[in-house]
């Protein structure tokens, strides 16, 4: 079992940063690809970026070159740097933890990208 929690939301103009946390507990972080996910009102929950076991990284073609997801292990911890933020970056935030059929999802957390 893999309980999550997100941290780091809030509100930041355009064109500002933001990072993202996700603590991780119950299992062994390491094993899993984790991910963030955002759901803005009224529309899908997206991809938004996700990192392997090995390190290896994806991006959602919207957020490429802007974000940068990061894990650190020893510390349970994945994260999402958040650079050049636009007002259609604004949803909820949500991180994931999948392994094999195995799959968590935490509460989320509020980005919102406002003038």
């Amino acid at each position: 079992q893999v309980q999550l929690v997100e941290s780091g939301g809030g509100l930041v103009q355009p064109g500002g940063s933001l990072r993202l946390s996700c603590a991780a507990s119950g299992t062994i972080f390491r094993l899993y690809t984790m991910g963030w996910y955002r759901q803005a009102p009224g529309k899908q929950r997206d991809l938004v970026a996700q990192i392997f076991s090995d390190g290896n990284t994806n991006y959602d073609a919207s957020v490429a070159g802007r974000f940068t997801i990061s894990r650190e292990n020893a510390k349970n911890t994945l994260y999402l740097q958040m650079d050049s933020l636009k007002p259609e970056d604004t949803a909820v935030y949500y991180c994931t933890a999948t392994w094999a059929t195995r799959a968590y999802w935490g509460q989320g957390t509020q980005v919102t990208v406002s003038s």
